[in-house]
């Protein structure tokens, strides 16, 4: 049986994980949820209530994006995602961190406080700043090619653009915007990004 993946579309940590999954070609039960109508067998399979989960089997199940994306590279990574672990580290660590909670700030302000929204766009684009400067010399944070730490960003990358395209189109960041646009209009990310029908639960697995 193929390993078990609950995810939601447009969630940057389940996309991330199905690009690595798609790179590793591996295949899965993709099963497709509203995160305000979790199935419960997702929760019995973690009871942190969010995606992605990949359930390998009873008693082995991987409930972080990061986890997720290591598992499915350890067993193939045919494009070398995996190279300079340190640097891969460093650019996710700051991104899931700092990065994402001046994001969620921005992006969802109504849930924060609406009046730091400024603030938090201003704090978000310095870090866009500084990946803009890292591709000054090579088209990817990983070199010539794309490696785990581009993967890992640009989905989130992506939401700081969706919450104000025309003000990010705007800002002098022409090589964030092009490295971008690349994933964005590359077929794995068009794979991954297919619209699958809601899981409910008795639905056949496949």
């Amino acid at each position: 049986m193929n390993p078990i993946l609950y995810s939601f579309r447009r969630c940057p940590y389940a996309m991330r994980a199905r690009m690595a999954l798609d790179a590793a070609q591996i295949p899965i039960t993709h099963r497709e949820i509203l995160l305000k109508n979790k199935p419960a067998k997702m929760i019995e399979a973690s009871c942190k209530g969010t995606v992605p989960v990949l359930v390998l089997d009873e008693d082995h199940v991987l409930d972080e994006s990061m986890d997720i994306m290591h598992w499915a590279l350890a067993i193939n990574d045919p494009e070398h995602w995996q190279r300079d672990p340190a640097l891969a580290d460093k650019l996710i660590n700051r991104n899931d961190g700092q990065f994402k909670h001046h994001l969620d700030r921005y992006k969802y302000a109504s849930r924060y406080e609406p009046e730091m929204a400024d603030q938090h766009r201003h704090e978000g684009l310095l870090i866009l700043q500084d990946l803009e400067q890292r591709l000054t010399k090579k088209p990817f944070l990983g070199g010539e090619k794309a490696f785990l730490g581009d993967i890992a960003l640009f989905p989130f990358v992506r939401q700081f653009r969706i919450a104000d395209p025309v003000d990010f189109d705007h800002q002098p960041l022409p090589r964030l915007q092009s490295w971008l646009n690349h994933f964005l209009q590359d077929a794995r990310f068009a794979r991954v990004m297919k619209k699958h029908p809601l899981y409910h639960e008795g639905d056949n697995d496949e």
